[in-house]
């Protein structure tokens, strides 16, 4: 018997140009074969440590520190290729796990054992990168990241990329079974349960740390629901009861935290207070995988007013994915390649529940095909407000559009079989 959400799939999947995205995929991962796994990112312009403190400078002394960042920011927006002066090319954590991910769905999706072959070369790129300092398995940024509670240091872990890397073994262990990617998804989350701090904001809920620093930052709603959905995961692998009650108050933290109008704020601290695209896809696919999991009443509840929100208010007239719908400073770009690749992951995930949302993914992947891949098979990273930023960034977003792009059409192909 065909299940609901099959025959909703069924019928969204004729609108969507399948041959055109599998087409675009696979010309991305043969230019990835040729550029290489490293890349300039969108924080390579204050990875030195004179960058680095000129924005320390500026979340100190917003007047101050604007002059010391106003030549960063003029090359951000008029000259982005000047990043390789500032800091070289590096390996991404975040990046292979959203390749390995890509690469596993694209396996199947083509019955194609060189994509899942690929998809292992991640993963031990992936075990040879985990932060040194730590007895589990985690993984952080390879930069220090100068934050507006100080500086995160490199090879410190963050609770926003860890639960990919976990996806990234679990996706691969499900074609292969192998004992050791089990082995390392338990060991992730044994860090996602103890290196991180919780601090209960009411009698059902508790708000982790970002960093397992309680200093360094909570209350970032998107890094609870992280967690929330890491520790469910877990718990659902692994029969694990202790993961279950941790996730579950991180969870309440997330959906008591939604404003009356389905948003979310990036933060509850009172001065991180924007909303933006990218941020409110991260908390509702994560409550959309929770819900998969458990069928949660309350997620459904705050996914339904979260999605209301988001159609309504973080795209343009054009139907296009709108950065902020309240801005936290000046930008200096139109259009972000992470908006665009997080609604495609985020609609995917729903696709055939929210007829105005499935309208949106149309367009956007529509726009996507046209305007944002190169000649040489690479995708373009933002829209500036003169031209583009053509730089290649795995982590922004290249990795998360390439994983959209191969779960759509695994998705697809299941529906047709």
């Amino acid at each position: 018997m065909t299940t609901t959400t099959s025959v909703r799939n069924q019928t969204d999947s004729a609108a969507l140009p399948v041959e055109r995205i599998r087409s675009t995929v696979l010309r991305f991962v043969d230019w990835l074969g040729r550029y290489g796994e490293t890349s300039y990112d969108f924080q390579t312009f204050y990875a030195s440590d004179l960058t680095r403190n000129a924005k320390a400078l500026y979340y100190k002394n917003k007047l101050l520190g604007t002059m010391a960042v106003a030549p960063i920011i003029f090359c951000e927006a008029f000259a982005p290729g000047s990043r390789r002066f500032f800091s070289k090319r590096q390996r991404f954590p975040i990046a292979d796990a959203h390749f390995a991910m890509g690469l596993a769905f694209l396996s199947r999706a083509l019955d194609r054992a060189e994509y899942y072959e690929k998809a292992v070369h991640f993963l031990e790129v992936l075990k040879s990168t985990r932060c040194p300092d730590y007895e589990n398995y985690c993984w952080g940024y390879p930069f220090n990241w100068e934050t507006v509670r100080g500086t995160i240091r490199e090879g410190t872990p963050l609770i926003t990329t860890v639960p990919y890397v976990y996806e990234a073994f679990r996706e691969v262990w499900l074609l292969d079974k192998k004992e050791e990617w089990i082995q390392i998804m338990k060991s992730i989350a044994e860090h996602g349960l103890e290196d991180y701090r919780d601090f209960e904001t009411s009698a059902s809920a508790s708000t982790c740390s970002y960093t397992p620093d309680p200093k360094q930052s909570t209350g970032v709603v998107n890094a609870n629901a992280y967690r929330a959905f890491l520790l469910t995961r877990a718990a659902e692998d692994f029969s694990e009861e202790r993961f279950r009650k941790a996730a579950r108050r991180n969870l309440n933290f997330v959906i008591e935290c939604q404003n009356a109008d389905g948003s979310w704020f990036y933060a509850i601290d009172g001065k991180r207070n924007f909303i933006d695209h990218f941020h409110t896809c991260f908390v509702l696919k994560a409550l959309v995988k929770i819900e998969e999991m458990t069928g949660c009443p309350a997620c459904t509840k705050a996914i339904e007013k979260g999605v209301s929100y988001y159609v309504k208010n973080l795209f343009d007239s054009d139907g296009l994915p709108k950065p902020f719908s309240r801005r936290p400073r000046l930008t200096v770009y139109r259009r972000e390649l992470y908006d665009y690749a997080e609604c495609v992951n985020l609609a995917v995930l729903l696709r055939g529940r929210f007829p105005e949302l499935d309208h949106r993914l149309s367009t956007v992947i529509n726009d996507l095909l046209h305007s944002w891949q190169t000649r040489d098979g690479s995708f373009r990273s933002r829209r500036l407000l003169v031209g583009w930023d053509a730089t290649p960034m795995h982590r922004w977003a290249a990795s998360q559009l390439f994983r959209s792009f191969c779960l759509l059409l695994y998705r697809t192909g299941q529906n047709r079989n």
